[in-house]
């Protein structure tokens, strides 16, 4: 098995941080991560997955180790942050791969996938919303600044921010918060505690509400193109409900979901699990994946 390795590439102007196990001729495999976190989310994951597939993780513009530019000189929104990553694909010569998308992957991947179908060959949505039930009460604030975009629903939302919130995230719905590592909620806490990082992250709170715009393009991409699609979920998770997995099946009648018992961060504490899933479903007994022949569009 080749080593995961760490590297940078210019793109669009913004150095972007990836990591990558390479294996030629495997099916490609991309990873997005979400918020507060970067590609150090699938550090367990990745080794798990680099026999059989060709992976790479970036970080989003503004996350982890990529770069980030100040405000002025780049509109966080999560268009431009999808076209930025669709242009680091390209560079980095991923021209059909599958998709592992998380949180603020989800929508990242998704514009990506509908914008360019025929270079997506299979999707993982590990807790990656697309359907409006499956958001649950915790975005009412969230909601409060998109209807009212005053500086005081901006202040409010400085509480999605704090250490205190991250770990929260980190271990609600887990049934032995014992297990989850403390090493990733203290890395995403370094992150948002970079000057600028806060009103970066304010920004994409605010935009956030042009995801849930796209929710009908999104599912009408599944349901157009079908992708062989699996939802592997952590079914106690606070923000995105266990309904919004079982949606997919709504568009994608042919699509997989599993249900772990954990929260958000469903990877610290069942990655082995969540690497089978997707080993199985996207590969048949003899080892061939099928993510690896053209699909029909």
């Amino acid at each position: 098995m080749n080593p995961v390795r760490y590297k940078t590439v210019e793109v669009s102007g913004i150095t972007i941080f990836y990591r990558e196990a390479r294996n030629p001729g495997a099916p490609k495999l991309l990873l997005l991560h979400g918020f507060p976190t970067a590609s150090h989310m699938f550090r367990d994951l990745i080794p798990l997955l680099a026999e059989r597939f060709d992976v790479i993780a970036p970080d989003l513009p503004g996350f982890g180790q990529s770069e980030m530019p100040v405000r002025e000189k780049f509109l966080y929104t999560f268009e431009n942050i999808a076209r930025v990553i669709e242009r680091f694909t390209e560079i980095v010569e991923y021209d059909r791969f599958a998709l592992y998308v998380f949180d603020y992957g989800a929508p990242t991947g998704f514009r990506m996938a509908v914008r360019r179908p025929e270079r997506i060959t299979a999707i993982v949505s590990q807790n990656g919303n697309a359907y409006e039930e499956g958001l649950s009460d915790g975005w009412a604030p969230i909601r409060a600044y998109w209807e009212n975009a005053s500086q005081a629903n901006r202040e409010a939302l400085r509480a999605f921010l704090t250490p205190e919130t991250t770990a929260w995230q980190y271990t609600k719905g887990v049934p032995d918060p014992s297990i989850v590592s403390p090493d990733g909620q203290n890395l995403d806490n370094f992150y948002l505690a970079r000057a600028g990082a806060d009103e970066i992250q304010l920004d994409l709170l605010g935009d956030y509400k042009t995801n849930i715009a796209l929710y009908p393009s999104f599912q009408r991409y599944f349901r157009t193109h079908k992708p062989p699609f699996l939802a592997v979920w952590g079914k106690n998770d606070p923000f995105f409900l266990a309904a919004g997995a079982e949606a997919f099946k709504r568009d994608i009648p042919a699509a997989t979901v599993r249900f772990f018992d954990t929260g958000h961060f469903a990877l610290e504490t069942n990655c082995a699990e969540i690497a089978q899933a997707i080993n199985e479903s996207l590969g048949d007994p003899g080892g061939q994946q099928k993510i690896s022949q053209p699909l029909e569009h």
